[in-house]
């Protein structure tokens, strides 16, 4: 399994719903004084988004690699995971002396949303020993208001997603239609057989035949 705390952008919509959850739950929920996302990708890896602090992302990192803790478990196992007492907790022996030696006192990690193979963990870190022991209705109230943000983000980024492709895809069928004389539907079912025989997406295959077609334009 390859961990990576830092794999790239992700869509604005998403990020800021992300970035959106980790900064509410470190401003109404008790005790709690930092927190991240965990992202487990269909492929296994482990992605750290919207951190509210840069010793989240060490913290993280940790965990992935050790394998072990409250954010790791959340992310690959549990649904919930809870450790009020860090350093006395049986079940992460190497992540928390790494955590305790940064300040980190309890630590809980809380299921977002599973979509396929794919799961997103919140994990909440604290300066105090005892915290999230009564995490209860809080966290679960906390998790459904947080998946309702994203199930939100989502249907925004496939909109936007569905747009652009249409406005692509529309371009390269004017390109055909002056080109070859075509008619709009014509044009659209020449892409649309060349995406099946090629097995690639319509909009994939329009993307290219632009990119070839400014090239030409350009004289290259």
């Amino acid at each position: 399994m390859a961990q990576d705390p830092s794999a790239g952008p992700l869509p604005e919509d998403l990020d800021a719903a992300l970035s959106g959850i980790t900064a509410a739950a470190v401003e109404v929920m008790p005790a709690v004084s930092y927190a991240s996302i965990t992202v487990k990708h269909e492929d296994g890896r482990l992605e750290t988004v919207a951190p509210t602090a840069q010793l989240i992302l060490e913290l993280d990192r940790a965990q992935y690699e050790l394998q072990e803790g409250p954010c790791y478990e959340a992310a690959t196992s549990s649904v919930h995971v809870t450790s009020p007492k860090l350093a006395a907790d049986e079940r992460f022996p190497a992540y928390a002396e790494v955590a305790v030696a940064a300040g980190i006192r309890a630590q809980a990690g809380i299921r977002l949303f599973e979509t396929g193979e794919a799961t997103g963990a919140l994990n909440l870190y604290s300066e105090e020993v005892g915290a999230f022991e009564d995490l209860g209705v809080l966290g679960d109230l906390f998790a459904h208001q947080s998946a309702m943000a994203l199930d939100y983000a989502r249907e925004v980024e496939n909109l936007q997603a569905a747009v652009e492709a249409r406005s692509v895809i529309g371009r390269a069928v004017g390109i055909l239609m002056e080109r070859f004389g075509l008619s709009d539907a014509r044009a659209f079912g020449f892409l649309v057989r060349q995406s099946q025989q090629q097995n690639v997406k319509v909009r994939a295959l329009a993307e290219d035949f632009l990119a070839r077609s400014e090239k030409v334009y350009d004289g290259e």
